[in-house]
């Protein structure tokens, strides 16, 4: 037993004596070299990261100032593609929202197209019919504008053939017609102003 106390202190010793007469002088020369330098005017730690920074293993822990202003510019960067591809992929089920409500309507003018041929009557019985027939898919079409966001029926109005724009435009109200021009290219509502006028 007294055998076991004696080599466990034994043991114990050496690692005390290496901690108690290399690491701490190590520790308290290092600290009062950097106290001196630092009271002396000099820059210890710009020296150390720059220093350390040209070592090849200590340099993957040490982070300069460049670093750390790229690392930031980096994250700007990817902050501000992130806000980019939301706006994108908002934009996409828009333009999608904005087809699909085209498609309607052109689906709803071919079946009130056909309900119109079917009919079998005089010529002039037919055109006369044509025409009442194709203002009142007018008229309709027409009312669903009014309900409509005004971004959204210009759009769509400025895929519409001109004379089927203007037909609609001249059966909506003044301010519902204002705005949905305003939404337009000016050009396109400069020429879609003229023939509404001139029609």
């Amino acid at each position: 037993m007294v055998k076991d106390n004696n080599k466990q202190q034994n043991k114990t010793n050496p690692i005390l004596w290496f901690f108690f007469a290399i690491v701490i002088p190590f520790i308290v020369a290092v600290t009062l070299t950097i106290i001196i330098f630092t009271v002396a005017g000099v820059d210890v730690i710009g020296w150390a990261k720059s220093t350390g920074n040209s070592i090849p293993v200590v340099s993957s822990m040490i982070t300069t100032d460049k670093e750390k202003n790229e690392q930031r510019e980096e994250q700007k960067t990817k902050n501000i593609i992130a806000t980019k591809d939301e706006k994108i992929s908002q934009l996409n089920q828009k333009v999608s929202n904005l087809e699909s409500t085209v498609g309607q309507l052109e689906q709803e003018i071919v079946k009130l197209e056909n309900s119109n041929s079917d009919e079998n009557k005089s010529e002039s019985e037919t055109s006369d019919d044509a025409a009442e027939s194709g203002e009142d898919s007018i008229k309709a079409i027409s009312s669903s504008f009014k309900e409509m966001d005004s971004e959204q029926a210009a759009l769509i109005i400025e895929n519409m053939e001109q004379d089927l724009a203007v037909g609609i435009l001249k059966k909506l109200p003044n301010d519902v017609r204002g705005r949905i021009f305003e939404e337009m290219e000016p050009d396109l509502a400069a020429e879609l102003t003229q023939l509404f006028v001139t029609n």
